[in-house]
């Protein structure tokens, strides 16, 4: 309450100013918290069409949060985001093993288009395609699938700023179904015939 009252005295009464006073001022505390340890926390998971499935644990650092409804209904949307971007293999982008990047790096660097640029030039655009393909690959970077004008990482921020502890996006595992197999062509005609031929 006092917060509110500060905020408006220090923008003159608008209303407007105030509020996102508090906000900015939300997020800079979210910021600080996020060297606090988080032991609790909550596996959530996310089923589609029985076709799709992720399991993912979020953990934040006191077992009244881990029960709480706010921090519940992110980490449903989380999983429900996950489900929705497939190309996501990671956490952040900090996740992502440097063999991987110097790979990448290569293959682009290989491309036809690029092979006649002077190598100054060829180096900026891999390194820009890299960073772009980085992004699509961690989840923190994606944008919300309820709100794309937000990346993860930030309604992430938001809710540690709402609920005043840190939060954390441990580990996740996606699951499709037949992933994997691969499922035999019949050829009913050449199947009747090998039984024509056994009789």
């Amino acid at each position: 309450m006092m917060d509110c009252k500060r905020a408006l005295e220090n923008n003159d009464g608008d209303f407007d100013k105030a509020r996102e006073f508090l906000r900015k001022k939300g997020l800079a505390s979210a910021e600080k918290k996020a060297t606090r340890i988080t032991a609790e926390g909550r596996v959530g998971s996310y089923i589609h069409d029985n076709r799709i499935g992720v399991l993912i644990e979020v953990n934040c650092e006191t077992d009244f949060v881990a029960r709480g409804e706010i921090f519940q209904q992110l980490v449903d949307d989380l999983a429900m985001q996950l489900v929705a971007c497939q190309q996501v293999k990671f956490v952040s982008i900090e996740d992502i093993p440097q063999e991987f990047i110097d790979k990448e790096k290569e293959i682009e660097m290989q491309k036809e288009d690029l092979l006649k640029k002077p190598e100054a030039i060829r180096s900026k655009i891999v390194d820009g395609r890299i960073a772009k393909l980085l992004n699509e690959l961690a989840l923190l970077e994606q944008p919300y699938i309820k709100d794309d004008s937000l990346l993860i990482k930030d309604l992430i921020k938001q809710t540690v700023a709402t609920i005043g502890e840190n939060i954390k996006v441990r580990r996740f595992e996606r699951f499709v179904l037949g992933e994997g197999l691969q499922k035999r062509s019949q050829d009913f005609a050449a199947e009747v015939a090998a039984q024509t031929k056994k009789s």
